[in-house]
């Protein structure tokens, strides 16, 4: 759509983007959180963009941690490491500070995030990717819950491994600076759309590495220090 709506206004791709959200909660499905995207410069230097976005998490894309995913849900899946918040509190832009952002937090999470794109071999642009729900495909969440104060998220470290090889390394610095301070830009851009984020919802506030392909048959973990590990399996296709 980028080629067709190269001087379309963003707000018009967010409005796509609630239209099939939509259309999936009439059809069943219910809205568990919400991601930042390319919140980070690797992933902006990735996809060729200079701004993050957001997009819907549904309760259909939550997988557990090292059981078999349906490899055929997917089209060209890539995985990111990253930092889940679960809240406790509702949140609810503009306006949020830090402060009302950290208060907010019940818990932290290990979490592998697959993004995926209905276009073919990436070829997207902000337009494009916001208005496909911010490449939103699957959640991983790990299973021991870490809380804030236990953690210094701009300094933790994390590690990334396909099928035992190291294949990235990132810090939660990259993200916005503070994943916390995506989660703040995340209120306080929903806010004026009349979304407030909810008690129980989980937030994404983007990868720390740049993202990477996957296959049928990968096993994908991320160790985020002070925050834990968790691990991603996708079904060979014979189990799909």
């Amino acid at each position: 759509m980028s080629d067709e709506l190269a001087d379309a206004p963003l707000d018009l791709a967010y409005r796509i983007q609630q239209r099939q959200v939509a259309a999936w909660q009439a059809a069943g499905d219910v809205v568990k959180g919400h991601k930042v995207g390319l919140s980070s410069r690797a992933m902006q230097q990735q996809m060729g963009v200079s701004q993050p976005d957001f997009g819907h998490l549904t309760a259909s894309m939550f997988h557990l941690e090292h059981q078999p995913i349906p490899a055929g849900r997917y089209l060209q899946p890539r995985i990111e490491p990253e930092v889940a918040f679960v809240l406790g509190a509702p949140l609810t832009g503009p306006g949020v500070t830090v402060a009302e952002a950290a208060r907010a937090v019940e818990y932290v999470l290990p979490a592998l995030e697959i993004v995926d794109s209905r276009i073919e071999e990436w070829r997207i642009g902000i337009f494009d990717t916001v208005a496909d729900n911010a490449s939103s495909g699957g959640v991983v969440l790990g299973s021991r819950p870490v809380r804030l104060p236990d953690v210094d998220l701009r300094l933790a470290g994390c590690t990334l491994h396909v099928n035992g090889d190291l294949v990235a390394t990132g810090a939660g610095g990259a993200v916005l600076g503070s994943p916390l301070s995506a989660l703040v830009w995340l209120a306080n851009t929903v806010g004026p759309l009349g979304v407030t984020l909810e008690p129980g919802h989980v937030v994404l506030p983007g990868s720390m590495t740049r993202a990477f392909p996957i296959a049928p048959g990968d096993t994908v973990t991320t160790r985020i220090a002070g925050v834990g590990d968790v691990t991603a399996v996708l079904a060979r296709e014979e189990q799909a």
